[in-house]
Order: structure tokens, then C-alpha cells, then sequence
């Protein structure tokens, strides 16, 4: 009589259980982590306001597109992420040439986003509008 084996099918080892759980924790992780193209975090041809409303030397935040428009001399309109480069915060005012973060008070320029006072390290990202007449709107 010859002896059958009766072993159970091949059960995969525990190094490839441990690492198939590694791949999936790291997809994971990735997944969360990934981009979501946060230079330029709203949609093109939003209208966001007239030239009218953004003060010379001045800015003005439109918080529901994530964007601040500023008029750093008169007629040269810019625009910048209104989230601040330093943890995310949202950038809440405009006053005497700069941009202030709530959070940790750094300032941003309005000319071109540069920082002029830390703890943030990069500038705002600059975002694109056009300026139609009296329109401003995220091109």
C-alpha cells in the first residue's frame, strides 16, 4: 500500500503574509498622503470679483476659491493661494503691503507672494487670473 501524503495545500509563509501587509499599510499611506494639486486648488473661469474691489497696495481674500487677488500698484493685479506655506492655515488679512497668517502671523508680500516675516519659508504659489475689463476670474 503506498503511503499518500495528506498535506494541506501550500499556506502562504509568514514573511509573505507580513509583507503583503506591509505593501497594503504603505498603498495606504500613499493614497492618503497623495497629491491633490495643491498649487492651484480652484476652478478655471471662476469669477471672482471687479478690479474695483481689490484697494491698491492692497488685496483682497476670496476664501471659497482658496485664492487672495492683490493690486500692488495701481492696474497689476496678482493672485496668490490664500493657504499659507508654513502648516495650511488660511490666510485671513491684508494690511500695509503683506498677507498675515493667523496661525503663526508670518507675512507674505503682495507684490509677489515672497515671505517677509517667518516662521513660513516659501512664498504663497501664485495663481492665474485674468482681468477683463472691470472682471477679475481665475484663468
Amino acid at each position: 500500500m503506498a503511503s499518500e501524503s495528506l498535506h494541506p495545500a501550500s499556506a502562504p509563509s509568514r514573511r509573505t503574509v507580513v509583507a503583503a501587509v506591509g505593501a497594503a499599510g504603505l498603498a495606504i499611506t500613499l493614497n492618503a498622503c497623495g497629491s491633490d494639486d495643491e498649487g492651484s486648488t480652484s476652478a478655471a473661469g471662476t469669477a471672482l470679483g471687479k478690479t474695483s474691489d481689490i484697494p491698491e497696495g492692497g488685496g483682497k481674500i476670496f476664501a471659497d476659491a482658496g485664492v487672495v487677488v492683490t493690486q500692488p500698484s495701481a492696474g497689476t493685479y496678482k493672485a496668490f493661494s490664500s493657504k499659507c506655506t508654513h502648516q495650511g492655515c488660511a490666510v485671513t488679512g491684508i494690511a500695509n503691503g503683506v498677507i498675515t497668517c493667523p496661525c503663526h502671523k508670518s507675512e507674505f508680500s503682495v507684490t509677489d507672494g515672497s515671505v517677509k516675516k517667518g516662521p513660513a519659508t516659501q512664498p504663497l504659489p501664485e495663481e492665474k487670473i485674468t482681468v477683463s475689463g472691470e472682471s477679475i476670474t481665475l484663468a
